[in-house]
């Protein structure tokens, strides 16, 4: 079946609906809202994405002005409305999965046997992350082959990919987007479609395999029902949209806000993956933002022991829950290099390095810290224009019971659902099958078993 003029696959529909038909008076391409040109595909620097400052942004200026109960009518319900969080991964073709969709709780774990698709699974949440946040194509799928799935058939042309979407909740209700992503014979966007409340607000389809742009058209209402643009093949439309829409219409309001919802709920999202290899030397004090590998844990301990002293004394009880031995307490040495490093203070006896811990002990460590700071400490792309208050921060953890035993990842989860009930964290990760089991067990958590 052909999708979107673009490649075939051997099961599955068009994601893109057929372009509407042109309305009299359309603008020609590019003239909508008087907005700079965009860069037409091709390799380059990351596009920076605009900031929130649409209907969802106003939306969550007013939750942090409002009291207590909300943003006005609700109470609590209304508070946490203002903040957008993907709350369904729809992976219809991708790498081993078919016409799969999984709805994400606030704290959701995908288990099956190896080879049943965890890490894949998280992958494609993390790349329509990655694309939210203005990332090339060629940046988030520097594989783009290994995405396909193995029964996907070329189309006379050669050309193959995969197609993966999610749904975002927010102000605006549920907005969905889905993407069609052609691999092959080269890397693609060439269908892209966002709706709201029944109705298609972006719809982008490849016209012209020679150039380096799709099609686009959106919302418009008011005299002119629809807008017409090309747009790059190789970045996110709907992230570009606030470049392209001048918000003067209702239809344009209408598009801007669930654009916008959307972006906000797929960039709050932070991948933690500790490697306990590199989180055993000291290291130079920096901004303490804590990376992805965890290697500048200590770094980042010697800043939330100055600046977050509450966190960092909750992580020290954290801590003696996970880690052998008695523990009174997360300290800091300043070495005579001029690097720092973390050790377990252990009330009277000798403290240890954290370089002395082991691989679980670490790893145990990163993720609590991770659960336990915000955007502010993670080394992430956040929303200036957002605060972090009002931002539902999702971490992405592949193996979050790697080297863990049961007593650790039992922490963990009761660690983690506590600090999602609040709405302020989410967590989406993969577990081995018998920490499955213990997760089932453990109110407040999403079991997604793929073997099913």
């Amino acid at each position: 079946m052909d999708l979107t003029g673009g490649f075939t696959l051997d099961h599955s529909s068009p994601v893109v609906p057929p372009p509407v038909a042109p309305s009299p008076g359309a603008p020609s391409p590019g003239s909508s809202s008087g907005a700079a040109p965009l860069r037409t595909g091709g390799s380059g620097p990351r596009v920076s994405v605009p900031e929130a400052r649409g209907p969802v942004a106003s939306e969550v200026g007013r939750a942090r002005r409002a009291p207590q109960g909300g943003t006005g009518g609700g109470g609590g319900r209304g508070r946490l409305r203002a903040r957008p969080a993907v709350t369904e991964l729809r992976l219809s073709a991708f790498a081993g999965h078919r016409s799969a969709v999984h709805a994400l709780g606030p704290v959701t774990l995908f288990a099956g046997p190896s080879g049943s698709g965890k890490s894949t699974t998280l992958r494609a949440y993390e790349a329509l992350a990655r694309l939210g946040a203005g990332d090339p194509l060629g940046e988030v799928f520097p594989d783009a082959a290994d995405c396909v799935p193995e029964r996907a058939r070329p189309d006379a042309q050669g050309r193959r990919g995969f197609r993966i979407g999610c749904t975002v909740d927010g102000p605006e209700g549920p907005v969905h987007l889905d993407l069609a992503i052609q691999a092959e014979p080269r890397l693609r966007i060439v269908g892209e479609r966002l709706t709201g409340r029944g109705r298609t607000l972006l719809a982008t389809a490849l016209r012209d395999p020679g150039r380096s742009t799709v099609q686009a058209e959106w919302h418009t209402a008011g005299t002119t029902p629809v807008t017409r643009a090309p747009l790059p093949d190789d970045l996110l439309g709907t992230a570009l949209l606030p470049l392209r829409v001048a918000g003067k219409t209702p239809g344009q309001l209408e598009v801007l806000a669930a654009a916008e919802q959307v972006v906000i709920g797929l960039r709050s999202a932070f991948a933690c993956d500790p490697r306990p290899e590199r989180m055993r030397a000291p290291v130079l004090p920096g901004e303490g933002r804590l990376r992805r590998g965890c290697g500048n844990l200590a770094e980042v301990l010697h800043r939330t022991r100055t600046d977050c002293p509450r966190r960092h004394l909750r992580l020290a009880a954290v801590a003696g829950a996970g880690c052998a031995g008695p523990v009174t307490g997360l300290g800091i040495q300043e070495l005579p290099d001029g690097t720092v490093r973390a050790v377990l203070e252990r009330g009277g006896r000798p403290a240890t390095p954290l370089g002395r811990l082991g691989d679980g002990e670490l790893r145990y460590l990163a993720l609590a810290l991770t659960l336990l700071t915000g955007p502010g400490v993670l080394a992430m792309d956040r929303l200036a224009e957002v605060p972090d208050a009002m931002q539902s921060l999702t971490i992405l953890t592949d193996g979050l019971d790697r080297g863990l035993d049961g007593r650790q990842v039992g922490e963990l989860l009761g660690l983690a659902t506590g600090i999602a009930a609040d709405g302020h964290i989410r967590v989406a990760g993969t577990v081995g099958e018998r920490s499955a089991a213990e997760a089932r067990r453990t109110p407040g958590v999403t079991v997604v078993d793929l073997s099913a």
